[in-house]
Order: C-alpha cells, then structure tokens, then sequence
C-alpha cells in the first residue's frame, strides 16, 4: 500500500463524513445520548416525591418495557451492563474452577464480568460477517478440549468445567443464533446472552436478549438508549429472575422492619430516579430504531462505491439496531486504519477502532484460547464512524423522514 492511496482513502473519508456532518456542529462524537420525551417530567416526578433511591414505581415500569422489547417475560435492572452480566452469570451457574467460552472481539467488560465471578474467560473466534462468536470454531474448540462427564462438559486440558456460553452482538449485529445454539445444545452449555449492545436488534423475527437461558443489557450513555447508567438482566425463567432480583438487593428477605439477609450478595440495583429516564427513552425506542436504519442506509449510499473499505452491513437473516456503524478495511488497506483515525479525529470526527481483543490484555494473555486468526485480522481492519441518532435527521439541511 503506498503513501498516495493513503492520502487518497484519507480525503475521500473526509469527503464522504463532510457530506453526512453537513449543518451539524464540531466536533462529531461517536454516539451522544438523545433526551427528546419525558426525561424531564418522570426525573422530577421522583424528585418531587422522594423516590430517588432502588424502590419507587419507575423501576418496575422500566423493567417491564425491557422484557417486552426483548420478548421474554421477565427483567431486573440494576446497576450498569457489567454487573448485569456478572449476576446472570452466577445465577446460571458460572463460579470457581468453571470457564465461560466468549469472543475474544468484545469489550472488556466481558470478560470483566465473567472473571467477577471467579471463573476464567476462554476465548474463541469470530466471524467476518457478524464479529460474533463463530460457530464453526465454537464447535471445533470444543471438539478439541471438550470431555464429557456426569457433572458436565469440562475442559480435558484445564479440568476446568465448561459453564456457559456467551455470544456478543457486537454494534447491535446479531451473532448466527442458530448456528450457535446447534453447538451449544450439542454440548449442553447454557448460553448467557450478552445483549449490551443489542436492544431492539432482531435474528429472524425474535428479538436479541431473549436467546439465552438468561440475557444482559447495557444503558449506559453511548448505548442506544441510557439511563445514565444501568443495565437489565432479563429472562423467562420466574425464578432466575427472583434470584437476580434478591442477590442484587442486598439478599434481605422481606420484613416490615427487620434485617435478615441470607447470602452473599451485592448492592446492584437501579436507583429509580435512573429508572424514570430508562422509562421514557423506553417510549422513544421505536422511532429512535427507525432513525438508526436511516442513518446505516445513508452511510451504505455513502460508501457504496468506496475504494479501499465497505460498510460493515447486517446479514440477510437480521434487522439490526446499527448501534454503531463501521467500515471495514479491505485486507490489503488494513495498515491505513491509524492513520485514518488521526486523520478524522483531528478533523472533529470522533471515529474509533473497534476494542483490543481480550488475549491482547495483559490480565487475558494467558488464558485458554482456540485458533483467533479472524480476530487478529478484524481488529485491524474496523473503524467505527459517528452514529448519532440525530444525523439521521437532516441531510444537506434538510430533513429527512
């Protein structure tokens, strides 16, 4: 690749995002958080009454939205997506001297959560087509290291037991769900679906979140809609979510006044001021998922005829929330990606590399791996671009609709 076709690529990416930012304000972040219904009437509802802490009417209402727009009959919001994992994790088995299968493609708190709950990440490869799990290389690592015992699927060179699986729906992207449910059943590993990024994104008619034995979403700010920060574990199973809920409140069994707690647990509940903003960006999901498809479709007019990349796009079998939107670097162009990135953010465009794999990271270089060569070659290759609700908006100053 020469110096002249990195310029070129350069100013022709200038060019294309120029068109799209046309009347909008520098600089261009990545994902800004959007307040356009009744945030303001439902945050001062609880500050008129005083139910700002982890009770009060909101947090069941958000809760409910939640489960609903993930098809399932139950949801517990608590604190942030990472311990919404954490939670259902532990809750569906996972614990010490257990691995959990994951992408090694995903951020952090991934693997975060499934290291908070002693358990150790095991890391798989992707696919170019989605960036989540694949399925082909879930099922030959598990050719590989699996051995089937009466106490479960263990890893025969850890002697670890096999726990759970986690896909990623990476930008809002579904993963192949029934490719990877096939490898799953096969084995009898319970999937924990982590949806942080997938709310509102569908796989064949049925909404992400509710694949898995048991599911967690992220709301924090650069999400597709926040509370600030928050995260729901959602699920069909009645009593997984009862666990959840006791373990994220402290384990206090109910009394008018006494305090008997009986586990270890945690603290990890959604206050409600929190829940009254999830509550009406809950309202704005199907309009706000209408302006994100807007947004992809402009970037796929955009970048059609592109030299040099293409527009990460959903597979057929999807309908995507397109979370975040991204290019993908031809193979041959890979070693443009920072310079490109330098280029944009100096130019007041927030664009940034998708996340450094887990086995890149000091604290996950050692732990079990399959074959990464997908991984190691995507990571290189991704430059996600701003995706703002609100540049679907208008373009050339006019709206659009």
């Amino acid at each position: 690749m020469t110096a002249d076709f990195t310029k070129r690529l350069t100013e022709t990416l200038l060019d294309r995002l120029e068109v799209l930012a046309w009347g909008h304000p520098r600089p261009l972040a990545l994902h800004e958080p959007e307040f356009s219904g009744a945030e303001w009437d439902y945050v001062r509802d609880t500050l008129d009454s005083g139910w700002v802490s982890s009770a009060g009417s909101y947090v069941e209402r958000f809760e409910s939205q939640v489960a609903q727009a993930c098809g399932v009959a139950h949801g517990v919001a608590v604190s942030n997506g990472t311990s919404a994992l954490q939670v259902a994790l532990h809750v569906a088995g996972v614990g010490a001297d257990s691995e959990v299968l994951m992408p090694s493609l995903t951020f952090v708190a991934t693997a975060n959560a499934v290291s908070h709950t002693g358990a150790t990440p095991h890391f798989v490869d992707v696919e170019k087509t989605t960036l989540g799990i694949c399925p082909k290389a879930l099922a030959d690592r598990l050719d590989a290291i699996g051995e089937r015992r009466s106490e479960g699927l263990f890893n025969r060179e850890t002697g670890r037991r096999i726990a759970a699986i986690v896909p990623v729906h990476i930008f809002g992207h579904p993963v192949d769900v029934d490719g990877l449910m096939a490898v799953a059943n096969s084995y009898d590993v319970p999937v924990v679906e982590d949806a942080a990024e997938g709310l509102g994104s569908l796989y064949k008619g049925r909404p992400c979140g509710s694949y898995g034995t048991i599911s967690a979403l992220s709301f924090n700010g650069n999400k597709i809609l926040t509370t600030g920060g928050g995260g729901v574990v959602v699920t069909d199973n009645a009593d997984l979510a009862k666990r959840v809920k006791h373990l994220t409140t402290t384990a206090k069994r109910p009394h008018a006044w006494d305090f008997e707690h009986d586990a270890i647990a945690w603290n990890y509940r959604l206050p409600n001021l929190n829940a009254a903003l999830g509550c009406a960006q809950m309202e704005q999901l199907p309009d706000r998922l209408a302006r994100k498809a807007r947004l992809a479709r402009r970037y796929a007019e955009l970048f059609r005829d592109f030299d040099g990349a293409a527009v990460f796009s959903a597979s057929p079998d999807c309908v995507p929330n397109n979370w975040l939107n991204a290019i993908v670097l031809d193979e041959e162009r890979a070693g443009a990606r920072d310079a490109l990135l330098d280029a944009t953010n100096s130019a007041g465009f927030h664009t940034r590399p998708i996340w450094r794999p887990m086995h890149s990271l000091t604290m996950y270089a050692d732990h079990p791996r399959g074959d990464l060569s997908v991984t190691n070659e995507m990571v290189s290759r991704v430059i996600c671009l701003p995706s703002s609700a609100h540049l679907a908006d208008t373009h050339n100053g006019v709206p659009q609709s």
